[in-house]
C-alpha cells in the first residue's frame, strides 16, 4: 500500500495556534495578576472607612451616637455628608469643647489624613455633599464682580458686606471671614454649618460659589485699600457717617462746654 502523504497545513493555522497561545496567556494574567485600579480604590476606602470608624468612637460619638444617629447632645450626621465633616473638624469647631449657643472656630486637633478618615465614614452613613475639588472653588474663571453682586443679596446680611461678621440673636454670630481658606468657604455654603441657610447648587451653583469666594478673597486681600480711611469693618459710609457724627459732633460739643466753663471763671475773676 502506498503511504498517505501527509497534510498540508493551512497558512493561517500557526496564526490560529498564536492567537490562542496569547488568549491562554491573558486568562493566566487576569487570574494572578494584581487587582486593579478600581479595586484597589475600594479596598483603601474601605480601610479609610474602618480607621475612621474607630476616630469616631472616641471622638464623636458621645455626643452624635455610636452609629452617627445623634443623640440629645448632638445631632444626627446621617446624610449631611463628608464636606460638613471636612468643614467642622477642619475649622477646629468639632470637637466642641462646651455646649452653647454657637461653637466657635478653636485650634484644630486632628490631622488632615484623619479628618478624610471621618469624612469617609460619616460619608458612608449616608449620601450628601462630597468635599469639594480646587477645581471648584480655585479663582481660575472667577468673576469678582458677580461674586460681590451675589454676596451682598445672600450674606452680608449677616457677614456685612466684606465678610467682618457680624452679631446675631441670643449670644449667636455671623464669623468673620477674613483668613477662611476657601474650601472651608465653599463647605460652608454646601453645608450650612450652624445658624447659616445651605446653598446647595440648586441655589448658588458651582460658578456662584466660585465667584463669591473670589469677591472674598478680593476685598480682603493685602492688595485692597479703602477709599475711607477707616473701614469700621466694612460696614459701608451709612455707619462711618454716624460714627463721625455721634463721635465728632459730641467731641465738638464738649469742647464748647469746657471753653464756655473757662470763660465764665475768667469774668468772675
Amino acid at each position: 500500500m502506498k503511504k498517505l502523504s501527509a497534510r498540508r497545513r493551512h497558512p493561517l493555522a500557526a496564526l490560529v495556534v498564536l492567537l490562542l497561545a496569547l488568549a491562554c496567556t491573558g486568562g493566566l494574567y487576569a487570574v494572578f495578576a494584581p487587582a486593579s485600579k478600581a479595586q484597589a480604590d475600594e479596598t483603601a476606602q474601605s480601610l479609610a472607612i474602618d480607621e475612621g470608624k474607630k476616630l469616631f468612637a472616641v471622638g464623636c460619638a458621645s455626643c452624635h451616637g455610636t452609629g452617627g444617629q445623634g443623640s440629645s447632645d448632638g445631632p444626627s450626621l446621617v446624610g449631611v455628608g463628608a464636606a460638613a465633616v471636612d468643614f467642622q473638624v477642619g475649622t477646629g469647631r468639632m470637637p466642641a469643647q462646651q455646649p452653647g449657643a454657637q461653637v466657635p472656630r478653636k485650634k484644630v486637633i486632628y490631622t488632615q489624613a484623619e479628618i478624610d478618615q471621618l469624612a469617609a465614614y460619616v460619608a458612608s452613613l449616608g449620601a450628601g455633599p462630597s468635599i469639594p475639588t480646587t477645581v471648584q472653588y480655585g479663582p481660575d474663571g472667577a468673576d469678582i464682580a458677580k461674586g460681590g453682586e451675589l454676596f451682598r443679596t445672600n450674606c452680608a446680611q449677616c457677614h456685612n458686606f466684606t465678610g467682618k461678621g457680624g452679631a446675631l440673636t441670643h449670644g449667636k454670630f455671623a464669623p468673620d471671614l477674613e483668613g477662611v481658606s476657601a474650601k472651608h468657604i465653599y463647605e460652608a455654603m454646601q453645608t450650612g454649618p450652624q445658624n447659616m441657610p445651605s446653598f446647595p447648587d440648586s441655589t448658588l451653583s458651582e460658578q456662584n460659589k466660585k465667584d463669591i469666594i473670589a469677591y472674598l478673597n478680593a476685598v480682603n486681600g493685602d492688595d485692597s485699600v479703602s477709599p475711607g480711611g477707616l473701614e469700621l469693618g466694612g460696614l459701608g459710609p451709612v455707619s462711618e457717617g454716624l460714627f463721625a457724627w455721634i463721635f465728632g459732633l459730641g467731641a465738638l460739643i464738649a469742647v464748647a462746654v469746657w471753653v464756655a466753663a473757662r470763660t465764665a471763671k475768667a469774668k468772675k475773676s
